[in-house]
């Protein structure tokens, strides 16, 4: 008794009952999607918004964000305060982007990530 390969609705040949390659692909799929329904779910916990920005700056941004809440200095990321208004600091998170942060006596506050572009134009609190 020879099985003979059937085509499936979706176009693939096969054996068996179901497409194993579609199936496959769903499975990527849905994991993928999982995947990203966590990452979007962690932007939550955040005190800033961080969600219109690549991943490596969010990834960095946090590492910033948690030192600062530890009470590490803003001078250990880099930080320097703005010589228009000396209450602002601005922390380089990669060579694009600058996390802007309120200074409030004993702690730092973070304001805002902004694009390297997006920080030279608006001269923040100019």
């Amino acid at each position: 008794m020879s099985r003979r390969k059937k085509t499936f609705p979706c176009g693939h040949k096969g054996y068996g009952q179901a497409c194993h390659r579609c199936e496959q692909e769903h499975k990527a799929r849905d994991a993928k999607k999982q995947q990203k329904q966590e990452w979007e779910s962690t932007f939550a916990e955040d005190p800033i918004d961080l969600k219109e920005l690549p991943a490596h700056v969010v990834v960095k941004a946090r590492i910033i964000i948690a030192g600062l809440e530890s009470h590490k200095n803003y001078r250990e990321f880099g930080g320097k305060r703005l010589r228009h208004n000396r209450f602002i600091i601005s922390i380089p998170v990669t060579r694009h982007y600058r996390m802007l942060c309120y200074d409030k006596g004993s702690f730092v506050i973070p304001h805002a990530v902004l694009s390297h572009e997006d920080y030279n134009v608006d001269k923040p609190g100019g």
